[in-house]
Order: C-alpha cells, then sequence, then structure tokens
C-alpha cells in the first residue's frame, strides 16, 4: 500500500487534481465523486468506471498520463445504487449537468459490465461513443451468486469485503502488481458497508447485455491472461459477443493492469482513441494533433485497413 500511497505521481495527482462531489437525483445521499482533469472544451471525454473494490482515485495514472497528452479525462466513483436501471438514470443525469451528449467509457470488472448496461439502456438515444473493457464481462451469471444478490445489503461490511478479497490475486506476483493489489485492499478499505453492498448487487444479480443494442459502439476489449478473477470462458463469451471489437492482451498484471501495467494500458487506450481524432467525438484538445497524424487519421477514415485477429497467448505455461 505505501508504495504507490507515497509515490511522487500519487502525491501530484492528489494535490493538483480536486475531488468534486456532484447530487444529481433527489435523493441527496446519493453523492457521485469524480475526477474532471483536462480541457473542458473537449464535449466528448473519457470517463473511467471502477471495480467492485475501486474509487476513483484508482485510476490516477490514466488521469495523469492522458491529460499530459491532451485529453479530457473523468474519473469517478458510484453512489449506492442497488438496481441496475437506477444506475443508468442517475449517470445519464450525471451526463446532462455536465453537460456531456456522449462519452467515451473505460469500464473495469464490474465498471465494463455498467458501462455496456449503460450504452444498452441509452441505445435508442446514444450517450455512448465508445467502449473500452478491461477484465470485465457481460453476464452476471458467472459469478453464480445471482441466487444470493438479494441479501447482500443483509450482509456486515467484514463479509462483504471477505468476499471482494476471495477474488484478488493468489500467489506469487511481482513487486508492482504487490503494490498494485495493497493499493486496491486500502480503497477497499476506504467503502462502507452500503457501498460494497450495492455493488456486490450489481454485480451478481441476474442480468447479461444485450449486443444487438449496441452494435455501432466501437469496442476494445483489454484481457490479462495470468491470475485474473474472470475465467477463459467469461472472456471467450466476450469475444463472441463483440466479434468486431479490437482486442487489447496483456501477459501480466492481473485484476488491476491500469496501476501496475499503465504505460501498455495507457497506449491501448490512447490508440482506441485516436480513431476519433479530427471528429466532433474526439476526447483530445485539436491543438494536441499534428497535422500529419491527423492528415493519416483521415486516410484510415476513407481506406479503413482490413481488422486483424491478434494471436492469443497460451496457457497452462
Amino acid at each position: 500500500m505505501e508504495e504507490i500511497k507515497v509515490s511522487p505521481d500519487y502525491n501530484w495527482f492528489r494535490s493538483t487534481v480536486p475531488l468534486k462531489r456532484i447530487i444529481v437525483d433527489d435523493d441527496d445521499s446519493k453523492v457521485w465523486s469524480l475526477y474532471d482533469a483536462g480541457p473542458k472544451s473537449i464535449r466528448c471525454p473519457i470517463i473511467f468506471f471502477p471495480p467492485v473494490s475501486g474509487t476513483a482515485e484508482v485510476f490516477f495514472q490514466q488521469v495523469l498520463a492522458l491529460t499530459g497528452w491532451g485529453y479530457r479525462v473523468i474519473s469517478l466513483q458510484y453512489p449506492v445504487y442497488w438496481d441496475l436501471m437506477e444506475f443508468c438514470d442517475g449517470f445519464r443525469k450525471l451526463l446532462d449537468h455536465l453537460q456531456l451528449d456522449k462519452v467515451h467509457l473505460f469500464g473495469a470488472s464490474l465498471g465494463g459490465f455498467l458501462a455496456q448496461k449503460f450504452a444498452e439502456c441509452t441505445h435508442k438515444s446514444p450517450r455512448v461513443h465508445s467502449l473500452i473493457l478491461c477484465n470485465s464481462f457481460s453476464d452476471t451469471s458467472i459469478f453464480n451468486q445471482t441466487w444470493t444478490a438479494n441479501s447482500f445489503w443483509l450482509m456486515p461490511a467484514f463479509m462483504l469485503k471477505k468476499i471482494v478479497l476471495g477474488n484478488f490475486s493468489k500467489g506469487p506476483v511481482d513487486p508492482k502488481m504487490a503494490d498494485a493489489i495493497d493499493f486496491m485492499v486500502d480503497r477497499l478499505e476506504s467503502l462502507n458497508q452500503s457501498d460494497l453492498a450495492s455493488r456486490l448487487t450489481l454485480n451478481c444479480q441476474n442480468s447479461y447485455v444485450e449486443p444487438h443494442k449496441i452494435k455501432d459502439v466501437a469496442v476494445t476489449i483489454i484481457d490479462v491472461f495470468d491470475q485474473s478473477a474472470l475465467s477463459l470462458e467469461a472472456k471467450e463469451e466476450m469475444y463472441k459477443l463483440y466479434p468486431n471489437a479490437r482486442r487489447a492482451h496483456l501477459k501480466t498484471g492481473g485484476n488491476f493492469p491500469y496501476l501496475c501495467r499503465s504505460a501498455e494500458v495507457n497506449l491501448y487506450i490512447q490508440i482506441h482513441l485516436r480513431q476519433f481524432h479530427g471528429t466532433r467525438f474526439a476526447a483530445i484538445s485539436p491543438a494536441m494533433v499534428s497535422a500529419e497524424e491527423l492528415e493519416l487519421i483521415i486516410v484510415q477514415l476513407l481506406f479503413p485497413l482490413p481488422s486483424v485477429e491478434l494471436p492469443k497467448p497460451g496457457f497452462g505455461s
């Protein structure tokens, strides 16, 4: 925990990017906490959704790197919502409050599932222009907890934390992964019983993504193939759901690659967002895009290259 919490990057982030708290529901206990960094003139920023154990701080390395390149980045923390439609309605109100018509969403684990459900929920009047799904899933049944989903609200905080910790990487890991796990444990400790119970409820209540409703949304899937909480079957299901998605495979990084493999994740995010440069859905300031790059993007839009399936790494080694 100490390595990341005392790092210069984290301390610079905490001292320079203010945490905002916004209420958009009639219930004033539902507070969205978020970091909004980068040029406010950008109307289609990238927004980060954390996993069950995460807070808005877990994407601090993405905020620092992407804003340094000229992107507008929002990293947020959810209020307590017990129902997926309630969550989607709340997030739609937040976008309205921030005067954002369409956005790009990066979601990790539960965050990726919520991002997909929001895109699905708003498909008739689209609010999501693209998705980056990191170690995420499309069907809650993979956790075999749908029968207990309605009882999480009764469980004490220590029991809920034990459930979440059971999905963290076990066994030997490299130092950066160990630091990432320690940091996420610290973030988990900062969440109260209602935060955890509501997130686990959303994570496990019986629901799945309907891909035909978001078939026009550009998708990149980031997967890690070592010590990830998701099964191979869950990952393969995501590939079937999004056959045209770009795939970014990390050999190592566990459940939290955005912390321990941030340079690679940031590069994949930048590659994903580059396809929108020069359009009204760009998440970057036009001043930060060179004329040569803009010309190349226009050529790629006019004459797109055929998609290439990336080789899949082997398993069992």
